[in-house]
């Protein structure tokens, strides 16, 4: 053939044939090639069979090829070394970031696409083998859980014991910085110890302390005039008279000591303290506030724990004090004061004793005045007190609250026997009105009460000399009797009423009846071997008394014994 013929025959080769340049694959090429040959051609029947040899090589190669690409995708990742988790704490620039990994420190940089204005301190980030920042994973929601015990500045605590090893300090996370906190508070951390993430609230209960004070003007406060007085003259003229006492440089009390037999009204005394003073403060500044009485019971702040009592007291200050921050007027009332607060040798608790009185001592010098946290201690022996809590500069008035006197008994009679209550209907009709009734009962319960007569002896006291003292019935009287006599006397009525179906009312007798009641189940007397500590807490001075008995003791051997002692 010559060559000149075979300018018309197709041109099978790469990247020619058609007028194009591209890359051509094998199959293309091969039906290329058949479509060029006639039908009949017995070379293209040939083709058309390796064409199909070759289309099913070709999908197992392809097939294959994916596998092997999916098995390589799997080896790398069993055989890729593990993401890390870090804590992010900050940015000193924009491409880098500062974070911590197992304890150590590392500034990282950050892939382009993680946006670093969006990283919140505190957050846990995805850490590749290069410590790269690939992830951000946001907050943990778990971990281990921390005790405040210092506020440092606006973004730093300090967490765990007071003194040691184990206090550690550490940052506020980015939605911890709004949150108010105070000593005592727990609040959750990171795994290494350096962000604080969460504060962890408590139930409602943690104000287990808080006391509610009811509407109390001193009006309603009955029998302690002197006592009343006292604490006016403490905490009303401060403030009623402020510039005068600027200009006499007179500084304010800090605390109050209420002390006495038990039952006759100190921590009413207290509420009432509570409730006129805030309202003193609300006339004067024109602003809203509220009292906030922390009732303390002395033996709930004892703990067998080291260190657990004396934590209770800071966290009770500090509650106070963070408190007064919030616009409340905080008063801390600490009943039975000799409890946690006695001499440091006259307790069977003398260990907890010997640092709980030092760390009660170091917070009240903390105070400043009675505009920061009024502090009112109760006690019926406060002989058994610390010298060190007692000295001025720390409880600086001792207010005596003493045995209601017989005007006294009288005022706190028409307190609990008010004009609301139903009474005998032919007592009020003879009487004229309710309120002349209510007199002439008060009157004669007292007259009952007070008078030196055979049946009110109750008590045969011996002295030293030889000279024998009777008390009486009103020599032992307390708020907390005549509050039981009215109760004893209202029940009665009740009973009465039920069992009539008429409409009956409190009589003459019912208190009569309810006041002998009372004194009976009271005559319990303690063994001799603690008399002194007794006459002590009924307000009698012991240091003489050599014995002491009943009046008419063979009769009360035939009375049913009660569960409660004279108070």
């Amino acid at each position: 053939m010559n060559p000149s013929d075979r300018s018309n025959e197709p041109d099978f080769s790469y990247g020619g044939g058609y007028g194009g340049h591209e890359d051509v694959s094998a199959l293309d090429l091969l039906d290329r090639t058949i479509a060029s040959l006639p039908v009949g051609d017995p070379i293209r029947r040939a083709l058309v069979n390796v064409r199909a040899q070759l289309s099913d090589q070709e999908d197992t190669i392809n097939e294959a090829r994916q596998t092997i690409e999916k098995m390589e995708e799997v080896i790398k990742k069993v055989t890729s070394p593990a993401n890390r988790i870090g804590t992010f704490l900050g940015s000193p620039n924009k491409e880098t970031v500062q974070i911590v990994v197992g304890g150590s420190d590392y500034y990282c940089n950050v892939d382009p696409r993680i946006s670093v204005g969006k990283l919140k301190k505190g957050t846990r980030v995805l850490v590749n083998e290069a410590y790269v920042v690939v992830g951000d994973l946001g907050y943990d929601n778990s971990g281990p859980v921390a005790k405040i015990t210092e506020v440092i500045g606006d973004d730093r605590l300090r967490v765990g014991q007071d003194n040691g090893m184990q206090s550690l300090v550490l940052q506020r996370s980015s939605q911890l910085l709004k949150d108010t906190l105070k000593s005592g508070d727990e609040v959750r951390v990171d795994p290494n110890y350096r962000i604080a993430l969460e504060l962890m609230r408590r139930p409602k209960s943690e104000d287990h302390y808080l006391d509610e004070v009811p509407e109390l003007p001193w009006e309603k406060v009955g029998g302690q005039q002197e006592a009343l007085q006292a604490i006016k003259d403490a905490i009303e003229l401060p403030l009623v008279h402020a510039d005068l006492f600027a200009r006499f440089n007179h500084t304010t009390p800090k605390g109050f000591l209420l002390y006495g037999p038990p039952g006759c009204g100190k921590t009413l005394i207290g509420k009432a303290t509570a409730y006129n003073l805030t309202a003193k403060l609300e006339e004067k500044t024109g602003e809203k506030m509220k009292e906030y009485f922390m009732h303390i019971k002395g033996p709930e702040i004892l703990n067998m724990w080291v260190g657990e009592s004396e934590r209770l007291v800071r966290e009770i200050f500090a509650t106070a004090r963070e408190k007064r921050k919030e616009g409340y007027l905080p008063f801390l009332f600490i009943d039975e004061a000799e409890s946690i607060l006695g001499t440091r040798r006259a307790s069977r608790f003398s260990n907890i004793l010997s640092t709980l009185v030092p760390m009660f001592c170091t917070e009240m010098d903390g105070i400043d005045s009675l505009n920061d946290v009024v502090i009112i201690l109760a006690s019926n022996r406060a002989d058994l007190i610390d010298p060190a809590i007692l000295r001025p500069g720390r409880i600086d008035r001792k207010i005596k609250v003493n045995r209601p006197t017989k005007d006294g008994a009288r005022e706190i009679y028409k307190i609990y026997l008010n004009e609301n209550l139903p009474y005998d209907p032919t007592l009020v009709k003879e009487a004229g009105s309710v309120s002349a009734a209510v007199s002439q009962l008060v009157d004669s319960l007292v007259e009952q009460q007070f008078g030196h007569r055979d049946e009110n002896r109750f008590l045969e006291v011996t002295l030293r000399s030889g000279r024998k003292e009777t008390l009486y019935r009103g020599d032992l009287v307390s708020g907390a009797i005549i509050a039981s006599i009215v109760e004893r006397a209202k029940g009665l009525a009740i009973k009465r009423a039920i069992a009539t179906t008429q409409e009956e009312g409190i009589s003459a007798s019912d208190l009569s009846l309810s006041l002998n009641q009372e004194y009976s189940e009271n005559d319990i007397f303690p063994p001799t071997d603690i008399t002194e500590d007794w006459l002590k807490l009924i307000d009698y001075d012991a240091e003489n008394v050599v014995r002491v008995s009943p009046v008419r003791a063979a009769s009360r051997e035939d009375r049913p014994r009660a569960n409660r002692a004279v108070i």
